[in-house]
Parts: structure tokens; C-alpha cells; sequence
């Protein structure tokens, strides 16, 4: 076997390089794929190319040792040498590998054959474990991504029968920390059966052999070279007297790519979220969706002084001067709002940016992108937008189209044309929350179910025709203001989900919560993405793992989205610590419910002086004889309204506790779990009720818990009166503890 420490020499590389251009299929044939691993330091079997069968023949006797030999043919159009049956393990004589070779020549005649092949037989056992698959692809939105799976006749079936996580490792060089590498690589199965003991027997290779391979082709992903490939993959890379050795090796040109758009000017986004100046477009005297806009800007409490709108034959709106053109603004404006036909829109938007109207722009409708017949238009805007970046200036921002633009509580306007009755605006204080989403009706549906909560900004991307989901976290990343960003993206725009993973990175590791719900997850998902935003959704495998190593929280339902967000906003600043909890519920189910559904957490040990506030509780309560203290605690429906709080509250004051779990069965009489009403004495505003109780209690403790009402609508009431003194709320235990479980993980590494 040889083996090359040294880096591709660009030399002999672009020599490579120069062979599959020259080719129409453009792909590496396998020798040359054998002779670009051994330039990045992979093992490789020994071997020879010979042009044809009757050069076999010449042979006086076989280069290689060993029984056995390989032999592959050499085509740029047989891609997967098995299905064509252009391999074979044969006994290593000249008699043997002439013959084949000949019979190979016949049956492949006109599937352009040049030569073969012939290896060296390494030794080796199949099966999961011994087998692996290393990849590099160049992604459309990632750009190169690593892939480590199951490798062999095994590994459709693995990839398809484990969790995507377990099946397949995805890593960026954007994320190329040892941390990352080491956690995907305890993640995927087939590579704990290599490095881990099974049964007493020693490991089949050592960790250092499987991260030093990923990590070589990382290194490679991030030279100008390997942008010369589209795909480059070992498989099998197997397992051979605990070495790593690269069997076989496909490599495919990457086409033609065009150049990335220049850089937005990041910082002009302030001026979208916090104008000081606003002009619009398509404001109607009657309503109409720029009058809606027009007058949630006002009634955010912006200056009608500061706003203008362009409307020829009136002179006023709503208090706001009007002009008959665009041109007649009177100065360019920090934001000009569009809610005009997409083709006016084009032309206004080139316009602004040719003329410096604006310097930044909400584009609301869609069709531009979406619809056939457009094209010259929006190369006209892009080609405006693209001068105008060019300029001293640097251009507008633009965000949209297809979107419901912004709300932003700092910059006092809102242009989600959604009326005030039917979306009613919070009067509780901001949350430090940036809620950015390519779907408009994603945004205010959330906005709605999320009532209690009160956004910084509410971000609609859209079609991100020009600012991206990456521009608008590169900024929030420097508002000091946002604590979390919750985002719901339906796809990138090309390569921008690189820069979307460096910024989460950056977000996370400064400590800000990342949350993240990424639709397109099937081929007829990707596809209504993509008609939906026209950004065609990108691998959901990818952008998956991608945005969990760098920090990011993925939601897996929407349903899941919604709680987490409510969930890290009302536990924002609380600490983890180790993960000990204390639980309280009054039903056994609840009990067995927490103990069952743990996960990140572990049961804590009650202190002695715990204990004994505990038992002081349930004697009060005459329940002395009947529970005994213990973790989960189950109380019974007989504890009142004060032996709930006591109980929690001697929980949380226990140092051994870093957090708490309290469950409610409400249906019983001992508790205030109803509002006022005939035919009962329920009152859950009563001052010494267990609601009133708790909320006293969640702001004079700083330690984490969230409460559980398990029970129908007609306990509704209760659970919005705990959530309006800002305690996290669920409906049922085990979905409790595994969001907070989540939130567990991502809160930083356990306090030891």
C-alpha cells in the first residue's frame, strides 16, 4: 500500500484536473480518483494500468502479492463498476486476469473502455463497522459538504433504517471543530461498531483513523481546488488491519457556476428595521392593503411628518403628505414600502436604486420571480441593484418579495397588512426575540398562537431576492437587543446556507438561542417550497445537521417550533446547571409520566432540610400518613392551594435541585383552578390561590421549571393565567420534559 502525507500539489492535481475536462462525461476515471487520494494522504491498494488485455498478457508473471487480485475496468461512462459487472476478485495468475480481462472487453465493446485497472487485494471483512462511504459534494447551498455513512451492499439499507443522524455524519469545513467532528462521529452507528469494543473485542480502528479521514477531506474542501469537483467519493473505504484504506474512488467536474452577487451592505439594514423616514407605495384612499400598511405604521406610533406617500391627484392620507411620483419624494427616504403590482415594483425598485430614492426597500408583492414573462424586468431590478452596489453609495437593502415585510416594535412601524381586529397587538413589553420567516402567513399565524409573547421584530423574507436569511442573522448577531432568533425557512438562496450556519455559529457561541424550523423535508415539500418562495428548498439532511452542530435548535414539527420559542423566551437568563430536577405532581400517572420521560434530566436528592420541609408540608395537609417524600413527588388531589406552592418552593431552595417539573391534574376540588363562577368557589385571580401562589413564585426564583396542566379546554383559563405570569405551560408531562430537555441541552454544558 502507498500512502501521501503531503497536500494536492496544484501540479499533478490540475493535470487530473486537465484529463476529465477533456472528456464529454467529465468524470475522473478510477485511477486517476486512486491518485488524487493518495495526493491528500489516503492508503491505497497497489496497482497498475494496463490499456488493454493483451498488454495482461505480455506479463511474465503477476506485480502483486497475495492469492488474489482485483480487476477493474476503465470507463468514463461505467460510473458503478459493480452494476455493470466491470470488477473482479481473481486468483492472482496472468492466465486468470488475461481471460477475464478479455471477456470484459467484449461485453463492455462501445462503453468507452480505456484500459484496466489492476490492484492489489487488501484484505479486508464486509459488513457494518468495516465498510464506510467518504464523501465530498459540492452543495448548492452549503457549498462542499463531507458525508461518512455505512459504506458497502449495506449501506442503502442502514441510510433508510436508522435516524437520519445515526445513518449518515454531514460536516462544513464552516464547522470544522473538534467538538463537532467528534460528536457526529459518536452519533453515527456503523462508526461506533469500528471504534468502540464489542464484547470484550478490541476496536476494529481507532478514532483518529475515521476523524483524520474526514478531516483530510475537510482540509481539501477548503482549497480553490476541490471547487473543480462536483462530487468525490470513497466507497468502500474499508477497514483493513486497522488502517483505512480507499478501495474505490468516483470524482465528477463540477459544471459551470456562476458568480456570487456582490455582498449586501449589512448595515444598511438598520435602516429597514429603525427608518426615520418612510415613503409608499400603493396606498388607496378606500382600503386596501397599502392603506392597512399605511395605517399600522401609524398607529405603531410613527410620525405621519416622516411619511410620505406616492399617490398622484390627492395632496394627504391619514395625516401623511402625498406626491405623484416616486421621483418627487423629497429627500431619499431611510425605507420605501412597496405594495404595488410586481411589475411597477421592478421598475420602482430599479429606479430607487439608480437614483438613490431609498435606502432600503420592502418588496411585498410576489410574481416577479414565480411567474414566465418577467425575466427581462427582473434583470432590469438586478442589474440596477447590482449598479448601485457598485457605486460609493453601495445601494438599497430589499427585502422580499412575496412577503408581509417587517414589524418592528424598536423602529415604531409595521407592515404586515393584517388589521388590528384580527390581529390584536400585546401591550406587554418587547421580548427579546427576532422572529425572521420566508412565509408571511407563517409569521402572523405564529404571531397569533404566540399572543403572549411581543417580538422585537417580526422579519418576512420571502422570496429573498435580495437580502437572505444569512444577511438579516449577520446583523442581528450586533443587536445587542435579541436574545433569540427563531426562524422558518422554506430555502436558501445558492451558498447561503454557508453563511447561514457561520452566523448561527457565531449567534450561539455568543450565547443568543438559535431556533429553528427548516420545511422542504421531502421531494413534495422541497417542490411546494420552491413554488411557494421560488428559493428551491435545499438537502433538509444537510441544512439539518449543518445548523445543529452549529448551535442552532431544529424543530422537528411546527407544533414543537411554537413551544420552543415560548419556552426559551420565558426561560431566558435561567440556568441548567447539572440537570437535577425535583418534580410535584398530585396523579400518579404524572409520577411515572416524569420519571419515564427524563432524558436530559436526572431525578435530584432531596437535602435533609428539604425532606423535612417537605414532610412539614404533607403534614399540614394531613396527608403525612398516607405520602412519603420522595423524587418525582406525588401528592395526591388532596394538597392544597399553599402545600403546592410550599412544596415547590422548598424544592427550588434545595441546592441539589436545578430545576423543577410541577404537574397538575386540576380537577380536584383542593385547588383554585377555575375562574369565578356559580355553583363553585373556584377564583383563580384569588390572591392565595395556587395560580397567584406560583406566579409569586416564578419571579423570586431564578431557577428554571415550567408547570403542566394536564386537562381539557375548561382548564384553558388556568394555563393562560400561569402563562401570563410568565411560566412556561404544557399540556402533558412527557411533552414537558422533552422540550424541556432541548432547552436543557442548549442552555450550555451541565454546571459540574
Amino acid at each position: 500500500m502507498s500512502t501521501a502525507e503531503a497536500a494536492p500539489a496544484a501540479g499533478p492535481f490540475d493535470e487530473l484536473i486537465a484529463r476529465a475536462a477533456a472528456r464529454p462525461e467529465r468524470v475522473l476515471l478510477e485511477s486517476e480518483g486512486m491518485a488524487l487520494l493518495e495526493l491528500l494522504g489516503f492508503a491505497t491498494p497497489k496497482r497498475e494500468v494496463v490499456p488493454n488485455a493483451d498488454a495482461i498478457a505480455r506479463w511474465t508473471a503477476s506485480p502483486f502479492p497475495g492469492e488474489r487480485v482485483v480487476l477493474k475496468a476503465l470507463s468514463p461512462q461505467i460510473l458503478h463498476k459493480t452494476d455493470a459487472h466491470a470488477v473482479a476478485v481473481l486468483p492472482n495468475r496472468v492466465a486468470a486476469l488475461h481471460e477475464a480481462a478479455a471477456e470484459m472487453e467484449t461485453r463492455l465493446a462501445g462503453r468507452g473502455l480505456e484500459g484496466f485497472l489492476v490492484c492489489e487485494f487488501v484484505p479486508h471483512e464486509n459488513g457494518p463497522g468495516r465498510e464506510f462511504l467518504l464523501g465530498l459534494r459540492h452543495t448548492r447551498d452549503f457549498g462542499p459538504v463531507v458525508t461518512l455513512a455505512a459504506g458497502g451492499v449495506h449501506a442503502e439499507f442502514l441510510a433508510h433504517a436508522l435516524r437520519p443522524e445515526q445513518a449518515t455524519a454531514l460536516f462544513s469545513p464552516e464547522l470544522d471543530r473538534e467538538d463537532v467532528l467528534d460528536a457526529a462521529i459518536d452519533r453515527l452507528a456503523v462508526a461506533r461498531l469500528a471504534i468502540e469494543s464489542q464484547r470484550g473485542h478490541r476496536p476494529l480502528v481507532y478514532r483518529s483513523e475515521l476523524t483524520g479521514a474526514v478531516r483530510r477531506l475537510l482540509a481539501f474542501a477548503r482549497t480553490p481546488q476541490a471547487e473543480a469537483l462536483e462530487e468525490f467519493e470513497v466507497n468502500p473505504l474499508v477497514v483493513s488491519e486497522g488502517r483505512l484504506v480507499a478501495l474505490d474512488a468516483l470524482a465528477k467536474l463540477a459544471p459551470w457556476r456562476e458568480d456570487p452577487p456582490a455582498p449586501r451592505p449589512i448595515a444598511r439594514i438598520r435602516t429597514l428595521l429603525e427608518p426615520r423616514t418612510i415613503a409608499v407605495m400603493g396606498v388607496s384612499e378606500r382600503m386596501n392593503p397599502g392603506r392597512i400598511i399605511l395605517r399600522n405604521v401609524l398607529r405603531e406610533g410613527f410620525d405621519p411628518a416622516d411619511v410620505t406617500i406616492v399617490k398622484p391627484g390627492t395632496n394627504s392620507i391619514d395625516g401623511c403628505a402625498c406626491v405623484p411620483s416616486l421621483a418627487d419624494v423629497p429627500a431619499p427616504v431611510d425605507l420605501l414600502v412597496l405594495s404595488i403590482p410586481a411589475p411597477q415594483a421592478a421598475e420602482a425598485i430599479a429606479q430607487a436604486a439608480d437614483e438613490h430614492l431609498a435606502e432600503s426597500i420592502v418588496l411585498i408583492p410576489g410574481g416577479l420571480e414565480e411567474k414566465a414573462g418577467n425575466e427581462t424586468l427582473v434583470t432590469s431590478m438586478r442589474e440596477a441593484i447590482a449598479r448601485s452596489r457598485r457605486t460609493e453609495w453601495g445601494g438599497p437593502v430589499v427585502n422580499g418579495g412575496n412577503c408581509l415585510g417587517v414589524r418592528s416594535l424598536p423602529g415604531r412601524f409595521d407592515t404586515l397588512f393584517i388589521p388590528e381586529h384580527k390581529l390584536p397587538r400585546s401591550a406587554r413589553a418587547a421580548d427579546p426575540i427576532a422572529l425572521v420567516t420566508g412565509s408571511g402567513a407563517f409569521a402572523v399565524s405564529k404571531a397569533s398562537k404566540l399572543a403572549g409573547l411581543q417580538p422585537l421584530y417580526t422579519i418576512t423574507i420571502g422570496n429573498q431576492t435580495d437580502l437572505t436569511i444569512a444577511d438579516y442573522l449577520e446583523y442581528l448577531a450586533g443587536e445587542p437587543r435579541v436574545k433569540i432568533v427563531a426562524v422558518y425557512l422554506e430555502g436558501f438562496r445558492p451558498l447561503d446556507g454557508a453563511r447561514f450556519v457561520r452566523q448561527v455559529e457565531a449567534l450561539t457561541r455568543a450565547g443568543r438561542s438559535v431556533i429553528v424550523y427548516l420545511a422542504g423535508r421531502t421531494a413534495a415539500g422541497a417542490a411546494a417550497a420552491a413554488s411557494h418562495t421560488a428559493a428551491v428548498a435545499g438537502d433538509h439532511a444537510v441544512a439539518t445537521q449543518l445548523a445543529r452542530a452549529a448551535g442552532a435548535v431544529v424543530a422537528d414539527t411546527l407544533e414543537d417550533f411554537e413551544d420552543l420559542v415560548r419556552l426559551f423566551a420565558r426561560l431566558q437568563g435561567r440556568k441548567a446547571g447539572a440537570g437535577r430536577i425535583g418534580a410535584l405532581t398530585n396523579a400518579g400517572f404524572e409520577s411515572v409520566a416524569i420519571a419515564d420521560n427524563l432524558g436530559a434530566f436526572t431525578l435530584a436528592k432531596f437535602t435533609t432540610a428539604t425532606q423535612a420541609s417537605l414532610a412539614a408540608t404533607l403534614e399540614r395537609a394531613k396527608l403525612g400518613d398516607i405520602v412519603a417524600v420522595h423524587n418525582p413527588m406525588d401528592v395526591t388531589p388532596i394538597l392544597g392551594d399553599e402545600g403546592y406552592e410550599s412544596a415547590l418552593r422548598a424544592m427550588l431552595s434545595d441546592p441539589g435541585v436545578d430545576a423543577a417539573v410541577l404537574g397538575c391534574v386540576p380537577l380536584t376540588a383542593a385547588l383554585d383552578t377555575l375562574n369565578a363562577g356559580e355553583g363553585h368557589g373556584d377564583d383563580l385571580d384569588r390572591e392565595d390561590g395556587v395560580v397567584m401562589r406560583l406566579r409569586q413564585l416564578w419571579t423570586e426564583s431564578m431557577k428554571p421549571w415550567v408547570a403542566v396542566v394536564d386537562a381539557g379546554p375548561l382548564y384553558d383559563p388556568m394555563s393562560a393565567a400561569l402563562e401570563a405570569g410568565g411560566i412556561p405551560v404544557f399540556r402533558a408531562a412527557d411533552r414537558a420534559l422533552r422540550l424541556f430537555g432541548v432547552w436543557a441541552r442548549a442552555a450550555g454544558p451541565p454546571e459540574r
